[in-house]
């Protein structure tokens, strides 16, 4: 089928996709698009995973260039590993990094949303153009992609998981007739998964497989994959040498019933039993889109879609697992090895892996209505749909906007005791003991350290080495039980024991222990240390980005020689 001339191709598109970031403006709201406004993403509303993106960049932002480029070393001190494992879209930090001397962004995610709102609608009509050049019915159903729990749900929290237009470029890479060039597009795609997200890798990966198997060349067997290693390998992917696999395969799988459960998107289905795990309801395709599947009857098979309807269909069984349930009940658990099962357990959620198969079906559903009503009625039948959809979902535009509602620009801090304010100007650096991913008070610790410029070990990253967390949480602990403190550190005593260790070697009349915002907190040289002992130190955005591994450390003060060097501020 020939495409359309360019123009109207260009301009459609571009219509696609205005009205595609129009629809995510309208569901989240304008209060998330300024650079400026922080204060959406760390009120807590959302949950934590905002704080944990907004916190990786901030770090991250100010910290010199280094190999690879992604290594966030002040986020974290000797438990730091990168951006990637933050969370933060290092496509996104690289390209604001690099720009931060041009202009100053504290939050990127809210353009980001909108912007894959707008890509989904573009990719979307570029893909319908496979299948018809009915402008309404390329239109419509566009917006039925963007109008898809699937996406809006990611968009409420994890938000590098909005970029399943990744997933739509894939399938139209793979529906689009081969070109010379066809490998360049697919490493320019696979790049781009590998620095936005890696669980969406392996699905533009596998799309990729079923396209390449036409070929076969050698040559871009190694080129396509070398382009998301060297991805991952910038993105600081590699940094981290535990931590990766667990035991969750299985655990948040999809359902045998998912795509028709409305749960708390849709008003017009009955609701569903699902197994309750946090991904339950998220996979619901919307009625409109439901209504489309019966018309997957009138699409004949083509042999050459073969390779791409057997990936779909792995994933699939990747998505459902092991355990296999039906309206949250278990029908079947199949064995599968230990190992195998901590190996996929990288990937966390099976369930999203459904997402490729979703969006072809829907294609699919649409061309099958295309060719039973023609164009014109197809494109108005598309329309209609999309109205149902938009009606469908309306519990769900409710729950977006009790997460996002309207939020003062900047937030004050939570810790508000005046003490706090004083430690920032005495100390460099600030740790939560023991040690650990997330845990009481690093939320509050971590975001009161960001803003004061404070390097801290309070984190919550998406990996966490834990052999690494245990060394830390012995080394503290028994340089609190000695007395023996790193200069310019701030402890926050998260349990009875660690304050008693602390407490156990405290230098009278010259370590202070106190408690401040219902946090209790060891402040050594409390009774020597001051502004002006303190202002001989090197910012990390002119100094050596060190290893993860390796301590935050500056030369000592020249006047105390045998002085414990110092962390940085930023």
């Amino acid at each position: 089928m020939r495409l359309p001339p360019f123009s109207s191709s260009f301009s459609g598109a571009a219509l696609a996709a205005l009205l595609g970031g129009a629809v995510i403006l309208v569901v989240f709201g304008v209060q998330i698009v300024p650079p400026s406004h922080t204060g959406w993403m760390l009120s807590g509303q959302v949950g934590p995973d905002p704080v944990q993106y907004w916190l990786g960049w901030t770090y991250f932002r100010l910290a010199p260039w280094s190999l690879p480029p992604g290594l966030n070393p002040l986020f974290g001190m000797e438990i730091s590993s990168s951006i990637f494992y933050a969370d933060s879209i290092p496509l996104l930090a690289f390209a604001f990094k690099a720009l931060r001397s041009v202009v100053e962004v504290d939050q990127y995610w809210g353009m980001w949303i909108v912007a894959c709102g707008a890509l989904q609608g573009m990719l979307a009509w570029l893909l319908i153009g496979r299948v018809t050049q009915d402008p309404l019915a390329r239109l419509a159903g566009a917006m039925l992609f963007v109008l898809q729990p699937m996406l809006l749900n990611r968009m409420g929290g994890h938000f590098a998981l909005s970029a399943q237009w990744l997933v739509l470029w894939g399938l139209l890479l793979a529906l689009s007739p081969a070109g010379r060039l066809r490998w360049l597009a697919w490493a320019a795609l696979v790049l781009a998964a590998s620095l936005i997200h890696s669980y969406i890798l392996p699905m533009v990966l596998a799309l990729w497989a079923a396209d390449w198997w036409s070929r076969r060349h050698v040559a871009e067997a190694v080129f396509v994959p070398a382009a998301g290693l060297a991805g991952l390998w910038a993105a600081g992917f590699f940094v981290l040498g535990a931590g990766h696999g667990n035991a969750q395969y299985g655990t948040m799988q999809l359902d045998l019933l998912a795509p028709f459960d409305p749960a708390f998107w849709g008003s017009l289905l009955p609701d569903l039993p699902d197994p309750e795990h946090p991904e339950s309801g998220s996979s619901y395709l919307g009625l409109g889109a439901l209504l489309l599947l019966p018309f997957l009857l009138f699409v004949p098979p083509r042999r050459r879609l073969v390779p791409l309807m057997v990936v779909l269909a792995a994933m699939l069984l990747f998505a459902v697992s092991h355990h296999v349930t039906i309206g949250g009940t278990t029908v079947a658990t199949l064995p599968l090895p230990e190992r195998l099962v901590t190996l996929l357990g990288m990937l966390r959620c099976s369930e999203r892996y459904f997402w490729p198969l979703a969006y072809a079906l829907i294609l699919a559903g649409m061309a099958g209505l295309l060719r039973v009503a023609g164009p014109r009625w197809g494109g108005l039948a598309l329309l209609a749909l999309l109205l149902v959809q938009a009606v469908d979902l309306r519990p769900g535009y409710a729950r977006v906007a009790h997460y996002f509602p309207p939020t003062a620009d900047q937030l004050p801090l939570r810790l508000a005791d005046p003490f706090w304010g004083e430690a920032a100007q005495r100390y460099r650096a600030i740790r939560l003991v023991p040690a650990g991913n997330q845990g009481r008070g690093w939320e509050e610790v971590a975001v009161f350290a960001a803003r004061h410029g404070m390097a801290t070990d309070a984190i919550y990253l998406a990996r966490a080495d834990a052999g690494a967390i245990e060394r830390l949480r012995a080394e503290i602990a028994g340089r609190l039980a000695r007395g023996d403190h790193e200069p310019g550190v701030l402890y926050v005593l998260r349990d009875a024991a660690t304050a008693e260790l602390a407490r156990a070697g405290m230098q009278d009349g010259r370590d202070r222990m106190l408690r401040a915002d219902g946090l209790d907190v060891l402040a050594p040289d409390w009774a020597v240390t001051s502004t002006v002992a303190l202002t001989n130190w090197t910012s990390i955005a002119s100094g050596e980005v060190p290893r993860p591994d390796v301590p935050v450390r500056v030369p000592p003060d020249p006047e105390k020689p045998d002085a414990h060097p110092q962390p940085p501020r930023l």
